[in-house]
């Protein structure tokens, strides 16, 4: 529903935006999402995101960094829960995976360097955030290359490719979902059965 532009001040519109456009990124996928349609839900002039934004890309970016930030928290979930080792490594797994089908319009533009602009200092802070996660749990991960050259940054780079890349597979129709809708296995359930450093074992 439209708001009233005059309930909107200058500090407060921006957020709105931001709050607009994720709505409608839901709600009508990417290709739909324009500066015109994201004012109109607000109910405020087309122009008025640009005192606030660069164009469309300077919103979408913005969007992009919210989106991070909600998917550092899906992915945080319960891990507080857990002692290090596997179980924190299932849950952010299967986090990471669970914001993906739930979002999949708002997890395509997140890691989009054509639509964001990936060096605004906004967008680095969050999505830093949401990788910091990875690497938290990526940490004492026993595997064949965790002592090789590149480690630990290889090791966070592999779990990162297996989890993101079963992710991708199922929101772009490549392996196919249950009757549901929801994947046919938690991420925890493609991620192999990593052993962890006794300091970090369960």
């Amino acid at each position: 529903m439209s708001v009233n532009r005059k309930n909107y001040h200058h500090g407060d519109l921006k957020p709105a935006l931001i709050a607009a456009g994720l709505d409608l990124l839901e709600e009508t996928g990417l290709e739909s999402l324009s500066l015109r349609a994201i004012a109109a839900r607000v109910g405020v002039s087309h122009t008025a995101p640009k005192n606030h934004f660069d164009g469309l890309r300077g919103l979408l970016t913005a969007i992009a960094a919210e989106g991070f930030r909600r998917h550092a928290a899906e992915m945080r979930h319960g891990v507080e829960d857990h002692p290090p080792g596997k179980p924190r490594l299932q849950a952010a797994c299967d986090g990471y995976l669970r914001f993906a089908l739930a979002h999949p319009e708002l997890f395509r533009l997140m890691f989009s360097k054509t639509l964001c602009n990936h060096d605004d200092p906004a967008l680095r802070a969050a999505a830093s955030g949401s990788y910091e996660v990875l690497r938290g749990i990526a940490a004492g991960l026993d595997w064949d290359k965790a002592d090789a050259p590149g480690a630990p940054q290889r090791t966070e780079w592999m779990l990162w490719s297996i989890v993101h890349g079963y992710a991708m597979l199922l929101i772009e129709g490549q392996i196919p979902r249950a009757p549901d809708g929801s994947a046919p296995f938690p991420a925890s359930g493609v991620v192999p059965d990593f052993g962890y450093r006794a300091d970090l074992a369960e």
